[in-house]
């Protein structure tokens, strides 16, 4: 079953007259490539936005304030992602359940996390990549 943000998503492309494709698919109304490139550019612009907030935050800004920016762009960016899942045809909610199993197979044999020295998690023994299972799942759905 599909999330309701899901849901959401492919209603907002609708009246948007944005391109939806219930099966995966490269054909969203434009060459691929050139939507990817659209994509990667209105995706940058969103994240410079996090400069104004560090800004913000380094300006002695409301701690409330700075989180109210910080979320409107998180969720911008995140809805900005789906919407483009939705025009390729891409399953979010599955998709993004492979990729937290995935991540979740990094923590070592013990079952904890582990990290280099500079705090940066590393894959387990257990660690699987998430793209044959991704794979697997969009030839499901073309078959």
């Amino acid at each position: 079953k599909m999330s309701e943000f899901s849901q959401d998503i492919k209603k907002f492309n609708g009246i948007y007259k944005l391109p939806v494709n219930t099966l995966p698919s490269l054909e969203v109304g434009v060459p691929a490539a050139d939507r990817m490139t659209a994509f990667k550019d209105i995706l940058m612009e969103e994240i410079h936005e996090i400069d104004d907030i560090i800004a913000a935050q380094n300006a002695g800004e409301d701690p409330l304030k700075v989180l109210t920016m910080l979320a409107d762009l998180l969720g911008d960016i995140q809805v900005y992602c789906a919407s483009e899942m939705a025009k390729f045809g891409l399953p979010q909610d599955q998709i993004l359940s492979i990729i937290m199993q995935s991540n979740f197979s990094k923590l070592g044999a013990d079952g904890l996390p582990i990290y280099d020295e500079r705090g940066k998690v590393m894959k387990g023994p257990g660690y699987w990549k998430p793209e044959p299972k991704i794979e697997e799942l969009l030839t499901s759905l073309t078959k």
